[in-house]
């Protein structure tokens, strides 16, 4: 059977920790997919094309690699696409708190576990919302994330 782990987030940007838990990843599992969730109530600041391509780009010699956007629960989708398990990245305790409660819900909901991998430590100060910040105020944001440039 293959092993397939869901990588679920917004990924707004998908910055160089998330790259590199998809590395990490790939170490444990067949195949990753990496699912850009669609928050109706939250507005996303980079296009979500041009995230998936984004994505896409910085994993084109890696077939084990795939990404997909979705609407629905995290645990339906890992359903309807046969992963079984998620896949989700740890900086600190905070994510640990937040990220475990998630993953109890997830597991009672639908029998999903989830594995935690731990971000290293280089990147374990890069966050999104930070990083949507530096940008929407011009600033150079190269430093946490690949090859920036394709998101605008």
């Amino acid at each position: 059977m293959k092993k397939i782990g869901l990588f679920p987030g917004s990924f707004d940007p998908f910055t160089k920790g998330h790259e590199a838990i998809v590395h990490s990843a790939l170490r444990i599992f067949d195949e990753i997919i990496i699912a850009i969730g669609e928050n109706t109530s939250k507005k996303s600041h980079f296009e979500t094309q041009k995230r998936i391509q984004h994505i896409q780009t910085l994993f084109t010699s890696n077939s084990a690699v795939s990404v997909r956007v979705y609407s629905q629960l995290t645990v339906s989708f890992c359903q309807e696409v046969g992963a079984n398990h998620l896949v989700r990245g740890l900086r600190n305790t905070n994510d640990f708190n937040y990220e475990q409660s998630i993953a109890q819900m997830n597991f009672t909901l639908a029998g999903i576990e989830t594995v935690f991998l731990l971000t290293k430590q280089e990147f374990s100060a890069i966050n999104s919302t930070i990083v949507r910040e530096i940008h929407k105020n011009n600033g150079d944001i190269s430093l946490f994330v690949t090859n920036p440039d394709l998101l605008v």
